[in-house]
């Protein structure tokens, strides 16, 4: 994509040296881009927005530690490695920044970061924000030590690789993306389930996207533990909800509103929205600057 300059960072996270792209793109105060956290997760998926946002911002979009379209180095993915790695970003790259967007996932690792470095961020924007895998979403919190045997399984050799095969097939990836990802089935063509086939292949795919789905890389596991990553002293946050954003999701999203903590913009779309209608979301959060 024209006008997109790639450079690969290092970080030591965990006790591991990791070389991890970042996208840069645009002009203007900086802003930074974290893309969600899941199976089909990239950087690659922010870059409609930033090409939309990047006439008022020089944007900066990385990718996740064992996420991204690109062969991954194994490192320990918990919570505190994002945290970490999240830290060492703002080290090397400190700002401030006039924007923080993160989409699903990304948003309480934004939050808590923007709380560990005051006036780093003049403004946050969560879009479909999320705090909860999708298991835990799906079969409760007390399953948790179901899950954590779950990411075991499928994090063993052989085996845990033929279990991760069959959970990323074309089926199974367009039924996750017609259900909850895109608001719009008819978006789901086969170009674009080949693209994120070709994330999920990427050697050692498997442990992110176990980590991810069975709630290991949750950063808290209660609402109320979600909601106290809204201190007081955060820059102005605003909160992009989708209308098509599945039950539970949407749920956790208006009761973060409701709780005063954000404030709320309906937009378009579904978990993905900054991917399926980068039109909205950046005029969503360019309307804010006018």
């Amino acid at each position: 994509m024209a006008g997109i300059e790639t450079q690969t960072l290092s970080f030591t996270l965990a006790g591991r040296a990791l070389s991890l792209p970042v996208d840069r793109i645009g002009a203007g105060p900086p802003a930074l881009l974290l893309p969600a956290l899941s199976s089909i997760a990239t950087r690659e998926e922010m870059r409609p927005l930033a090409t939309r946002l990047s006439a008022r911002h020089r944007c900066l979009v990385p990718d996740w530690p064992g996420f991204g379209a690109q062969p991954r180095a194994r490192v320990a993915l918990a919570p505190d490695t994002l945290h970490a790695f999240l830290d060492a970003l703002l080290a090397q790259e400190p700002g401030p920044y006039a924007l923080g967007v993160a989409a699903g996932h990304a948003a309480g690792y934004l939050v808590a970061a923007a709380a560990r470095h005051p006036g780093t961020f003049r403004r946050l924007v969560l879009v479909a924000p999320t705090w909860r895998g999708p298991l835990p979403t799906a079969m409760g919190e007390e399953r948790r030590p179901f899950f954590g045997r779950l990411r075991r399984a499928v994090e063993a050799p052989v085996f845990g690789n033929l279990l991760y095969r069959l959970n990323v097939s074309t089926p199974v990836v367009s039924r996750m993306m017609q259900a909850h990802v895109y608001a719009d089935p008819a978006r789901v063509t086969p170009a674009l389930l080949a693209e994120k086939r070709r994330v999920t292949h990427q050697p050692r795919a498997r442990f992110g996207t176990a980590a991810f789905v069975t709630g290991g890389l949750d950063p808290v596991w209660t609402r109320e533990d979600f909601h106290a990553l809204f201190g007081p002293d955060l820059p102005p946050v605003t909160m992009l909800q989708p209308k098509g954003a599945p039950r539970r999701s949407g749920a956790e999203m208006t009761a973060l509103a409701e709780a005063g903590l954000v404030r709320a913009v309906a937009i378009p779309g579904a978990l993905a929205a900054h991917e399926e209608c980068p039109e909205a979301v950046a005029a969503a959060i360019l309307s804010a600057e006018a």
